[in-house]
């Protein structure tokens, strides 16, 4: 095995990290039009983000059994299916609204879901080609794919007003169909282990005797409660700021650097966690979340929302590559499949609940109910950490057994 400092980073990680600006280009372009869009096409408007539900809850659906066709067919199979699959959503959502069918709209953004289900197994994908001495790394530089995101999403949306006369969100579409071909692309250039074989026999531990391990109860509650927060808040940001009067340009801005905040950070989170430690990021993240919070409550103009969504990008960044370094620890081999799609299935599921409460906040109660009602989640994560600092502290300081 190569020594830390000269292990090389494979040339397909960087393509995996590619593939996940497109996958998130995609994804921030929806954040900024998907509640816009449902909120012109629903009777009831509290139903406003649920477009955005039904991509988190295919997101939720698929990752399980993403898993295991990747690991039964390998994963650039699975990479493909899911391109074709998010193709085929782009192109139904530009039918959607252009003749004004909120349901069609929904199935169109469960189709984008149905590729993220997928397309969040980039990360892991990077794990299994790199060095074990760098894999913290290998994650960060897929995450960091997402400050193309940043950049590219938000101004499609901008881009595509002029597309379509009868709507100025349709032609967002049309940049989303372009991703997934772009992306089916890059796939083929990608160089992934094949296909498990000769598994079936080995022992791997039950779904309950993983969470029996501290560190994967702690890893999961970071990846699914931080995510979930950010989900929630950021799925309410366009109608909070619609609702406050403010222009969709302002609103394309703010969730700019909201994404950016989530992934440019991902140069270094792999550096830092390796000097730091993977509970100091966890709790760095925690932190993030509280100013994220604070800030959004203190007011409503274009920089109070810039603001906090910038602390809520880099506190997702913190505790979703954290959570998921934490997680890799916790698993053996054998069972990557199950441990994977377990994390997977419990984040997204959170997530998908956390942005559809996000509309009913929203609409029924407000941006300051959005806020005070993501809370609870971030004291969990808080105390969640601590007990897993003071088990591991416990175990190194108690005397040896002779």
């Amino acid at each position: 095995m190569l020594k830390p400092d000269t292990a090389k980073m494979p040339f397909s990680v960087y393509l995996l990290a590619l593939c996940q600006a497109l996958m998130m280009s995609a994804t921030s372009l929806l954040i900024v039009v998907a509640a816009l869009v449902g909120f012109s096409l629903a009777e009831d408007k509290s139903l406003a983000t649920l477009p955005l539900s039904f991509q988190f809850l295919a997101l939720m659906l698929t990752s399980i059994p993403a898993s295991f066709i990747m690991k039964r067919w390998g994963r650039k199979a699975g990479f493909y299916l899911a391109s074709i699959i998010g193709l085929a959503g782009g192109l139904l959502a530009i039918w959607a609204i252009l003749n004004g069918n909120f349901w069609v709209f929904v199935a169109a953004t469960a189709c984008v879901g149905i590729f993220n289900g997928f397309g969040n197994y980039f990360r892991f994908a990077a794990v299994d080609i790199a060095d074990a001495s760098i894999k913290s790394k290998a994650i960060s530089y897929v995450m960091a794919g997402g400050v193309i995101a940043a950049l590219v999403g938000p101004n499609l949306a901008k881009l595509g007003k002029p597309i379509f006369e009868s709507s100025i969100y349709a032609g967002a579409y049309v940049y989303v169909a372009l991703i997934y071909c772009l992306m089916m692309v890059v796939l083929f250039f990608i160089k992934l282990p094949p296909a498990e074989v000769h598994q079936s026999k080995q022992h791997t531990r039950s779904v309950v005797e993983l969470f029996k391990q501290p560190k994967f109860l702690v890893a999961v509650i970071c990846s699914m409660f931080g995510y979930a927060v950010m989900s929630l808040v950021m799925t309410a940001t366009p109608l909070a700021m619609k609702h406050n009067l403010h222009a969709l340009d302002d609103t394309a801005f703010v969730i700019q650097w909201h994404v950016l905040a989530m992934f440019a950070p991902s140069f270094f989170t792999g550096s830092l966690i390796k000097r730091f430690g993977i509970l100091s990021i966890l709790l760095s993240g925690v932190i993030f979340a509280y100013l994220a919070v604070i800030t959004n409550l203190l007011g409503t103009t274009v920089w109070h929302f810039w603001f906090g969504l910038v602390w809520l990008g880099l506190s997702w960044n913190f505790l979703f590559i954290g959570g998921t370094t934490l997680l890799t620890d916790a698993y053996l081999p054998p069972e990557k499949a199950k441990a994977q799609a377990t994390n997977d299935f419990i984040v997204f599921s959170t997530v998908a609940s956390a942005s559809l409460f996000a509309g009913y906040l929203q609409h029924h109660f407000g941006w300051q109910s959005v806020n005070m009602g993501v809370l609870p989640a971030i004291t969990i994560m808080l105390f969640a950490i601590l007990w897993l600092k003071w088990k591991e502290s416990t175990h190194l300081s108690a005397p040896p057994v002779h």
